[in-house]
């Protein structure tokens, strides 16, 4: 009799736990709080990166094609995501041992589209246990039991999950639409805006639809006093203010 007491409140308790525990932090959430050590030394995430914008990514294995042109693309665009008050975090499922010589040969032998001598500055994690993978749902088994998936996390300054984006192994990332990705969100952020399909920095972004009625109406009416353009009341554009990002993304 016990034991057929014991099965559903173990059932309970299994569905009670966090999505992330095993799953995918979701947009909105804390991110998920670990401690590692990386080749740049231990960290403590993310507490160690308050304040700053973080891209968390994984990728399936150290000495794979596919990665390596990654982690050269992002090494190569390290001063621009700090421009961007932004810090980059990498992890695979492997030992220090391996980024070491990994990140070695990457410096002193390989070239990638005009890329060489490129030096791996940012942290990257050992997880051999797996631990830091499985809170962020990098590990999916239809893909691989024993390599993660390239995902990016991009955890705000207030240690938020803000977006996050999966691509397959055999496929490498789109650098530009990161970066783009990344500068939207600050300029929503800072400017109370929202940003249109394909919106580019220094594009027109959208002004916030009213709530009521009575707000639609002023709302067209005073659009050439405010210095918007609408299309109809819940569809305004409005230029950025001068100060704002208008550098396109560079491809490396």
């Amino acid at each position: 009799m016990k034991k057929l007491i014991a099965l559903p409140l173990l059932a309970a308790a299994l569905a009670a736990q966090p999505l992330y525990a095993e799953g995918v932090p979701l947009i909105g959430d804390d991110a998920p709080a670990f401690t590692a050590e990386t080749t740049q030394g231990p960290i403590n995430f993310p507490a160690d990166y308050k304040g700053k914008w973080v891209i968390l990514f994984s990728h399936p294995a150290d000495f794979t094609p596919v990665c390596t042109t990654e982690f050269m693309t992002f090494a190569k665009m390290l001063p621009e995501f700090k421009a961007l008050n932004t810090e980059v975090v990498g992890l695979s499922i492997d030992s220090i041992y391996s980024h070491i010589a990994w990140l070695r040969t990457i410096k002193e032998k390989l070239e990638y589209k005009g890329m060489k001598n490129v030096e791996v500055t940012f942290p990257l994690i050992a997880d051999i246990k797996m631990e830091v993978a499985k809170k962020y749902g990098m590990l999916q088994p239809n893909a691989s039991d024993t390599k993660a998936v390239r995902a990016v996390f991009f955890i705000d300054p207030a240690g938020k999950v803000r977006a996050l984006i999966y691509y397959p192994l055999s496929n490498g990332r789109n650098f530009d639409e990161i970066k783009r990705l990344l500068i939207a969100m600050q300029t929503a952020d800072k400017y109370k805006v929202a940003t249109p399909a394909d919106w580019r920095p220094g594009d027109e972004v959208i002004v916030p639809p009213p709530g009521s009625c009575g707000g639609a109406k002023t709302r067209m009416a005073d659009q050439k006093a405010g210095g918007y353009h609408c299309y109809d009341w819940f569809l305004c554009f409005e230029p950025l203010p001068r100060e704002a990002p208008k550098a396109e993304t560079k491809k490396p």
